[in-house]
């Protein structure tokens, strides 16, 4: 048996209640469209199948989109998830930056997809966090955690940033990394790491992938 099978059999958490709270995390921290905010009653009938702590987190998310008109909703996805760096929803990013090796992690982000018969559409990165998080609720809870697991130092780095920028989609990620095992020193000594150094910045390698601009396909 695995570690991480090992570990995640002691979690505090059900898998049911992983899976679901991988689900409503990949919802809230997508663009917020009028799909997303028609659901949010149901999102948050949903979140009454999950302990409080991790409700409160999720919960706090989904009042900040109640609440907020849905035109400034949107320029604040964008300013924070398409023009910030430090927050990017894409997880090879942290470790790899824009270069060759990225598109070798890339590659297995598909790999492990295509070995779950899970299709992604052409318009998003394989390693998109809520293409993960949806891959993980939907398909493989125990793939799906593998792959979070082994980039666990890009995803709290996001946390971070989201934390020190005062993002409401923090309690997201609080809420995700809840569903994982508990932080090592290696992992922090990482996330440290990553963030005094950043991802290299060399802008090759990525073909046949491409970004999304939210600020050009979204209206």
């Amino acid at each position: 048996m695995s570690r991480l099978l090992r570990a995640l059999r002691r979690h505090p958490l059900s898998e049911d209640q992983r899976a679901l709270t991988h689900r409503i995390a990949a919802l809230v921290l997508d663009y917020p469209d009028e799909r997303l905010l028609a659901d949010l009653p149901l999102l948050r009938t949903a979140t009454n199948e999950l302990p409080d702590t991790v409700r409160g987190e999720l919960g706090g998310v989904l009042d900040h989109l109640r609440r907020t008109p849905g035109r400034r909703l949107a320029e604040d996805y964008v300013a924070t998830f398409d023009l910030r760096r430090r927050c990017c929803l894409h997880l090879t990013y942290y470790s790899y930056g824009d270069t060759r090796k990225r598109g070798a992690a890339l590659l297995g982000f598909s790999g492990a997809y295509r070995a779950s018969g899970f299709e992604i559409g052409t318009g998003e990165l394989p390693d998109h966090l809520c293409v993960l998080l949806e891959f993980s609720a939907t398909v493989d809870l125990r793939a799906g955690t593998r792959l979070l697991v082994q980039h666990r130092a890009g995803l709290e780095l996001l946390h971070l940033a989201l934390r020190d920028a005062g993002s409401p989609y923090a309690g997201a990620l609080t809420a995700v990394s809840a569903t994982l095992p508990p932080l090592t020193e290696r992992l922090r000594d990482a996330v440290v790491r990553l963030a005094a150094e950043g991802p290299p910045d060399e802008e090759v390698g990525l073909e046949p992938f491409a970004l999304v601009d939210h600020t050009k396909v979204r209206t």
